[in-house]
């Protein structure tokens, strides 16, 4: 049923045209409430969610009032840089009176012990036996993920291994050049395969992730389910400074907003690292000092027992 011709003999839409728009109409305004809702409680200026995710603040504009049709690509991107994911953006059900986000909410509060509680019974099998001896350093950029993660598999006599160079022995390509020809979409299935692969391939290791990894649902969950997690943390100056120092003036570079971008990161993906089993703060202590925690709280942990 497509058009019907009314007594003058004109072309109107039918019942279910009608309907249909007016349902595709409620679904932008729905999607427009949420995003706006979840840059508000996440603290983030429109302008930086727009740095973050790509989308233009006046494209941002029109999705919020509910004006605007958003592409499923670019909503993605808006998914991500809120850490949302987007069916919470698009379904039926509130995310905010979900029982499924409440729990989610709930767990992300909870203390170290009755997260482990609430992991041993969801499951499929022992915590133990799934992460083995396997450790994976978590975190920003500029966090010591690579210097730290080399020094304690050369300490302990265990493997290290950075994702990013896996990815790029799978490609046979930097990743800088995975990015331009494939773009995010194809970084994060290439970044996924070399987590499932590493994951295959070594009981014991130390493992260094992008600090982006966290906002991928499927692959966090991967890393969390197969890996004692340690959330590696730093203040934003820091970061910012230890990325410089290594001769990276990128971040910086024709950008004056740059650190406020820094921090909205690391607010937004903030309860995400906190998922982590163990945090290891590295602000203001040098590398053989950190060292030593990390290699003091792999051991209180027995993450390699």
């Amino acid at each position: 049923m497509g058009e019907i011709t009314n007594f003058r003999g004109e072309a109107t839409l039918s019942g279910a045209a009608s309907d249909a728009d007016a349902a595709v109409a409620a679904l932008i305004r729905r999607v427009g409430e949420r995003v706006r809702k979840a840059r508000e409680l996440r603290g983030i200026p429109r302008r930086v969610l727009s740095e973050t995710s790509g989308v233009s603040p006046r494209y941002l504009a029109q999705l919020e009032a509910g004006e605007g049709n958003i592409s499923i690509g670019l909503l993605q991107r808006v998914a991500s840089a809120l850490d949302y994911r987007i069916e919470w953006l698009t379904g039926d059900d509130d995310p905010w009176t979900s029982q499924t986000l409440q729990a989610a909410d709930l767990f992300r509060v909870a203390d170290a012990d009755l997260r482990a509680r609430v992991m041993a019974l969801l499951a499929p099998g022992p915590a133990e036996t799934q992460r083995a001896r396997r450790i994976c350093l978590i975190g920003l950029r500029g966090a010591g993920k690579s210097t730290l993660g080399a020094l304690a598999g050369a300490e302990l006599g265990i493997p290290f291994v950075e994702l990013n160079r896996e990815i790029e022995e799978q490609s046979g390509m930097p990743v800088t050049e995975v990015l331009a020809l494939y773009g995010q979409e194809g970084y994060r299935k290439l970044e996924a395969q070399a987590v499932s692969r590493v994951i295959a391939t070594h009981e014991t290791m130390i493992l260094a992730v992008a600090g982006g990894i966290v906002a991928e649902p499927e692959t966090f969950k991967a890393l969390l389910a197969h890996f004692h997690t340690i959330w590696l943390r730093a203040s934003a100056a820091e970061h910012m400074a230890r990325v410089r120092a290594q001769g990276d003036t990128r971040p910086m570079a024709g950008n004056p907003e740059a650190m406020e971008q820094l921090r909205a990161i690391l607010t937004s993906r903030e309860a995400l690292y906190d998922r982590a089993e163990a945090q290891l703060d590295t602000a203001g202590r040098r590398p053989q000092d950190s060292l030593a925690d990390l290699l003091a709280l792999i051991r209180a942990r027995r993450f390699l027992d």
